[in-house]
């Protein structure tokens, strides 16, 4: 669970903006809106932001999905570099590191974490504990000139020093210390990485996306079907059941060519061969909606629909998640194409 999350010089965003999941005292609805997970820390289950256009809402969460992008993801090559800009709008910030703290809750402990970084690399990175007090759990310096991490751990780890040898080969100068941990087998001492886990499908931003992947995982049960036709029900589209479809399309001939020019030779020739073979398929997925009217069904496809009833359909998956599993979620406009009662009624759903 997040408490504080705070992002310095990306983007947008120049001086320290935080995103502050902290409740107040008030105790309005507290048993809908609040969560304790340590005893006297209450958090916010939900959080707005909210703002004029081009004020830095989106940068935010850009922000968030990039911390989460270079600790789930580390690099394999020393040469590549980390894709996004500082504020560009200042003399100075060009030149200086971005920073980012993030704050939180895992397995009953609260944890804080810190970073900074340029284009080529992390330049600083550490992470507390507080078991109550605060202690170190590592910190890593990166030594710019030789491209080499330097990591440290507290002293109530055990097995440090070969727990930071072997973190040292794994994490590259441009490699965060929990990327070098998903890429070694030592030893998981770092509870980050199951709330990195958690943040997978952390940024939604197009619905059209979230429409496929809905069909997707009803497909494949891995979300009941029955409670996305609930969702439905109770937003009144009369939709009383959602078929889908999944079929393997084989790839034109002109759609391989377009793809073969990022291939190798060898690596053309494999593609050309596995498409002679008819090898090469990509998935379509259709999916219609049942509507019930008069005593009769009428299938309609899902491209028909009104962009409220299809935005509802995907963002019905994030609903699912939010109850049915340890997850967060972000989006960006969850608003727009909604009519405002479903918005409320997505949120009071989730609460």
């Amino acid at each position: 669970m997040i408490i504080n999350f705070s992002v310095e010089n990306f983007g947008s965003i120049k001086e320290k903006q935080t995103l502050s999941f902290l409740a107040n005292k008030s105790d309005h609805l507290e048993d809908y809106y609040i969560i304790e997970p340590i005893k006297g820390l209450r958090l916010n289950k939900l959080a707005l932001i909210y703002g004029a256009n081009a004020s830095g809402k989106t940068t935010v969460l850009k922000a968030f999905d990039f911390l989460r992008e270079i600790c789930s993801y580390p690099f394999s090559k020393k040469t590549e570099k980390f894709d996004f800009e500082p504020f560009l709008f200042d003399g100075n910030t060009p030149k200086q590191n971005t920073k980012f703290e993030l704050e939180f809750v895992q397995n009953a402990v609260r944890y804080f974490y810190e970073i900074e970084l340029n284009r080529n690399c992390i330049v600083n990175e550490k992470l507390y504990n507080f078991n109550p007090n605060k202690a170190l759990v590592f910190e890593r310096k990166t030594d710019e000139e030789k491209e080499l991490a330097v990591i440290r751990f507290g002293n109530k780890i055990s097995k440090k020093k070969s727990l930071e040898d072997n973190l040292e080969i794994f994490t590259l100068w441009n490699n965060t210390v929990v990327g070098g941990f998903l890429k070694s087998n030592v030893e998981k001492l770092i509870p980050f990485e199951a709330l990195i886990s958690n943040l997978i499908n952390y940024f939604i931003d197009e619905h059209r996306s979230l429409e496929q992947n809905v069909s997707n995982l009803i497909n494949d049960s891995f979300i009941n079907k029955k409670f996305i036709l609930n969702v439905l029900k109770k937003a009144d589209f009369n939709i009383v059941d959602v078929n889908i479809e999944v079929s393997n399309i084989p790839y034109t001939d002109q759609q391989v060519a377009g793809i073969s020019r990022f291939y190798t030779d060898e690596g053309k020739s494999l593609l050309f061969k596995l498409h002679k073979n008819q090898d090469l398929h990509h998935s379509q997925v259709k999916t219609e909606f049942v509507h019930s009217s008069n005593e009769r069904f009428y299938k309609i496809p899902i491209h028909m629909e009104s962009e409220g009833t299809r935005k509802y359909y995907g963002i019905s998956s994030i609903l699912s998640d939010l109850i049915f599993t340890n997850s967060i979620q972000c989006v960006d406009e969850l608003e727009s194409s909604l009519h405002p009662d479903l918005f409320n009624h997505f949120i009071l759903t989730y609460l």
